[in-house]
């Protein structure tokens, strides 16, 4: 049995808790309604494809009666061929319904403190810079690395989360950590 851990009251609405394996079908059914069908054919879904995020960073914001309202995953990458690990965030949504109550914020916030208190030294994105630089994110350090297919240079954006993390990166971003475990690789153990 899988006990829930609150992690955060981020208001008296909603929750932010540890993504679970019974939230997944609302999960993708959220992130359907938020990002729409071509979301599986972003350049950062071929870091994602075959992993498992980051160890405790798949987030989920969640109200009273136990909906899925808001969804944030990290994932662990190199940055470049043999160079430093970092995470790459994303998706960020939120159930458009939902928008502008501060859950995306609030899972924002949350997900860069854990991957702080978990140790890691900085946090890439694909997303509207206006809207990430409140958080810390800048193109400042992403020039020299580039992700594996098509994106908009500018929306490359980065977080040090330790001081100098990003200095000197470079090369294209290379999927790392944990690996999902197919069906037949689960009959085979």
């Amino acid at each position: 049995m899988h006990i829930e851990k609150e992690i955060t009251k981020t208001s008296p609405g909603f929750i932010i808790v540890a993504e679970t394996f019974a939230d997944i079908p609302a999960r993708e059914a959220l992130l359907d309604r938020a990002m729409g069908p071509k979301r599986r054919k972003k350049s950062s879904e071929k870091l994602r494809r075959g992993r498992r995020p980051s160890e405790g960073l798949a987030l989920i914001a969640r109200n009273a009666d136990g909906s899925v309202l808001g969804t944030v995953r990290l994932w662990d990458v190199r940055l470049g061929e043999g160079g430093p690990d970092a995470l790459l965030l994303g998706p960020l949504a939120v159930d458009p319904t939902m928008k502008s109550g501060g859950i995306g914020s609030a899972l924002m916030r949350h997900a860069i403190a854990e991957a702080g208190r978990l140790g890691h030294g900085a946090v890439l994105l694909v997303g509207d810079a206006p809207y990430y630089a409140r958080f810390g994110f800048s193109a400042e350090k992403t020039g020299a690395l580039a992700m594996p297919g098509p994106y908009e240079r500018d929306r490359f954006l980065g977080l040090e989360l330790v001081h100098g993390a990003l200095d000197g990166a470079k090369g294209v971003l290379k999927a790392a950590g944990r690996k999902l475990r197919t069906e037949r690789t689960r009959i085979a153990a």
